[in-house]
This record gives structure tokens, sequence and C-alpha cells, in this order.
């Protein structure tokens, strides 16, 4: 007997949590590494960017922007990375504001891939959630 799915107003969901897009822009130039990370939120509909400028995997400058969604549909090199949960994005943002104490004077390559790793949601197994 088939089960009939269930629908979200199109929206995905992970363990019953609303998923949301995340999106990645990766600029080197000059030795100098700018990696964007932005987050769509549909309330209030708006955009959060988080750059990072990176010299020789020392992280020089960290910042946060929002944009409107029209504002960010005319920047170029964003590519859509995942999807995740706001608590799930919520540790990214804690995560990222040790490291960017932590990174003022060491490199910290991997400690940055890390940290965008947590963004990433594991598949759900049946009775995972």
């Amino acid at each position: 007997e088939d089960v009939p799915s269930q629908t979200f107003d199109n929206k995905d969901y992970f363990c019953g949590k609303e998923t949301f897009p995340v999106y990645e822009s990766v600029f080197t130039e000059e030795g100098e590494t700018m990696r964007k990370i932005a987050i769509e939120i549909e309330k209030p509909p708006q955009i959060e960017i988080h750059v990072w400028t990176i010299r020789k995997g020392i992280l020089q400058h960290f910042y946060v922007e929002k944009l409107s969604k029209r504002e960010f549909e005319e920047l170029p090199y964003f590519k859509l990375i995942t999807r995740t949960t706001l608590s799930q994005w919520k540790i990214f943002s804690e995560g990222e504001a040790q490291i960017s104490q932590m990174c003022e004077s060491r490199v910290c390559r991997t400690e940055l891939e890390d940290l965008v790793k947590v963004l990433y949601l594991e598949k759900s197994e049946k009775g995972h959630c």
C-alpha cells in the first residue's frame, strides 16, 4: 500500500525541522581568499552573509552583512551548497565567533573547513530523529 508523501509548502524538512538554503562563494586574489557563507532566512526575508578574509591561512577579517533577497540575487559567484536548520546555523555562528578570536594570530585552515561541515545535515535514517 502506498503511503502518501508529506508536503510542507514546497519547503524541505529535516527531522521535522524546516531547513534553509546555504550558499558559498570563494574568491581568491593576490594571495588573499575571501570566503562567504550565506543563509536565506524567511522571517524576516533576508540573506545573512558571513564573510571571512584569509591571508596565508590566517583569518585577517571577519564580518556579517545582511541583504535583501533582491540584492543577493544580483551578486555573482554564489552557489547553493546545502540546506541546514536554524539550530545548526546557530552552532555555526557560535563556532565562528570562537574561531575568529582564536585565529587572529595563527593559521586556521582546518578549523574553518570543519566549521562549514557543521551546516551539512546527516541524512536521517528511520528512527534517527
